[in-house]
Formats: C-alpha cells, structure tokens, sequence
C-alpha cells in the first residue's frame, strides 16, 4: 500500500481519525512542554511524527478487543480509548493515574477499555498478548464472543527470541492475534540495514504461515484498511495475521527534544519527506473549516486531563509496599 491509496470522503470517519491522531500530538506536545519541570519523572518516549499508525489500527477495532503495547504506548493508549485523565495523572505520578502514580510512562494499563498492560522491556508484551489471544480462543469455542488481540511492537523488538517463539505458537494453535510492527527503521540509533543481513520482515513473517501485509508511507486509511482485513481474518479463525507499517519518529528515542543533529544515524531528506507526510495536517485539509471543531475538542480534553492530573495527590507513603512481594 502506498500514497496512492484512495482516501475516503466519508467526513465522520475522517473527523475520528482526525482527532484521533491530533489528541495524540496534542498530548505528547504537552509532555514535550512540560518535561524539563520535573513534573514528569519517568522516561517518555514520543510517538510525533507515528500517530497516523495506532489511530488507523485501534479504529479497526471493536470496543472489546484488545492491543498490547511497547513502551512508546501512549499513543496506542489514547487511540484505544484508554482513560486520558488517568494516563495523564500516571505521567505526573500522581494517585489518580491507572497505576496510583507508580508506574509512570512506559507502564500504561487501561483493561476495561482493552489497553493491556505496557512494559519498559523490549518484546515483553508479546508472548503475553499471546496468551490472552489463547484465552480469547478458548472462550469463543465456549460461545463467548469472538475477540481479537493486535500485539504492537517496534522493529528492534522483532530481533528478540520471544518474538519468533511467540509467532511460531501463535501460528501453530490459529489464535486470534494481529502482529504489527512500527517500523521506525532504528531500534534506538542503529538503522535496521545495520541489524540485518535480510532486513524484509514480511519474507521472515511468512515463513511461519502467517498472512502480512505492508504499508509503506504512514498513510491512515491505508493503515486502517490494513487493520481491517487482518483484524477480520483473525476473528473469523484463519489464524494470526501481520501488518508491517513503515513511520517515522519526528523526536528522538527517549525524550522530548530533535535529535536530528546530535548524531549521524538520521538523515534529514527522509525526517524532511516524512514531515511533509504528515497525516494530520493531510486530514485537516481535507475537513477544511470543519477541522476546528476537532480542534476545540481536543483542546478541552487535553485541559481537562491537565487538571485533572495537576488536582489529584501524591500516593500517600502508607502506599509504598503495597503490591510488592518478596518470597
């Protein structure tokens, strides 16, 4: 799939996503602003530049499916419906975050709205996303309803033995899990080309039986029509399917800053076509005046999740071994 995919003009489908993927930015800009205060104490890794993939994957997906996330998850969170107050009040390590404050950035949750829990090591989520999709099957064989994991993951994670491990099982039972991979191209600093002898990871997917697809240029239709086919194989029994979808990273791998002169892994023509890329900017031409009632939207729930985080307390210290265990 390519820029030349045909975007629609069904203008509510292009308002959601719209929004969507602005609420993400807006948000993330946020953190970028305030970081530098200390008010946000754990490490954030932004996805500026990436929305257009989580908006197009999660709006594939129905209320009670789930994504499993990387540590770049707050994107993924938002575009899933996570709770924005309490991710917000996470950030800010305050009691009214999804994890009262203790988990910061990378550790995002929000299961009632099928955000399974983040974690800050790499390829982590995937074998456990593996086994909710083994649960999902039992439970449709059972006559529960037919649900479907998307497990989400970085390039670099692709490189970790529980990657091929968890594919290999997924593949041998059919359970119902969409893989995708944000192929940001670097895995921290080093290109992909630099980690890889054969560096096409549909060719590698395949070998396992399993569908792929790709989507080459960001694009958030083409990225949702992805989604759908994948998301609609896995729930009809055919098995795990795969989406590889090429992006790129406007800020550096952890923090809120531009790396691109800091270094020599980043190459300026590529930030410059993506940034010309981006997908938020295309759909806000295309909703015209119609743009700025999103706008205002967005604008009131980032405000809203600022004060709510702002006004919510410190986990009191009575807290501080709770959920902990030794043996």
């Amino acid at each position: 799939m390519s820029a030349t995919h045909t975007p629609p003009t069904d203008n509510v489908l292009i308002s959601r996503l719209y929004h969507s993927m602005l609420l993400i930015r807006r948000v993330e800009e946020h953190i970028c602003d305030v970081y530098t205060s200390d008010a946000i104490k754990s490490p954030v890794h932004l996805s500026i530049g990436q929305e257009s993939i989580a908006s197009g994957l999660c709006d594939a997906l129905k209320s009670d499916d789930m994504v499993s996330n990387t540590y770049r998850c707050h994107a993924t969170h938002i575009a899933k419906g996570g709770d924005l107050n309490q991710m917000m009040a996470e950030l800010y390590g305050k009691s009214g975050g999804c994890a009262r404050g203790k988990a910061g950035s990378m550790h995002l949750i929000d299961m009632p709205k099928g955000v399974m829990g983040a974690s800050a090591v790499v390829g982590t989520t995937i074998p456990v996303a593996a086994g909710f999709a083994q649960a999902m099957k039992w439970d449709a064989m059972n006559g529960g309803s037919k649900r479907v994991i998307m497990a989400i993951c970085g390039d670099g994670a692709t490189e970790e033995g529980c990657y091929a491990e968890t594919l290999n099982y997924a593949a041998l039972k059919k359970l119902p899990m969409v893989f995708v991979v944000e192929n940001n191209g670097f895995a921290i600093h080093t290109p992909i080309h630099r980690r890889q002898p054969n560096w096409n990871l549909r060719a590698r997917i395949e070998t396992y039986g399993i569908p792929t697809q790709h989507v080459a240029d960001g694009d958030v239709f083409a990225v949702r029509d992805a989604a759908i086919k994948a998301v609609e194989a896995a729930r009809s029994g055919q098995g795990p399917q795969f989406i590889e979808c090429a992006t790129y990273r406007w800020m550096e791998h952890v923090g809120p800053t531009d790396d691109h002169d800091h270094g020599p892994y980043r190459d300026h023509a590529e930030y410059a076509k993506w940034k010309e890329n981006d997908q938020i900017a295309r759909l806000e031409k295309m909703l015209g005046d119609k743009a700025a009632d999103v706008k205002a939207k967005v604008e009131a729930e980032l405000k809203a999740s600022i004060e709510f985080a702002l006004a919510s307390p410190y986990p009191d210290n009575s807290e501080l071994y709770d959920y902990t265990y030794a043996a």
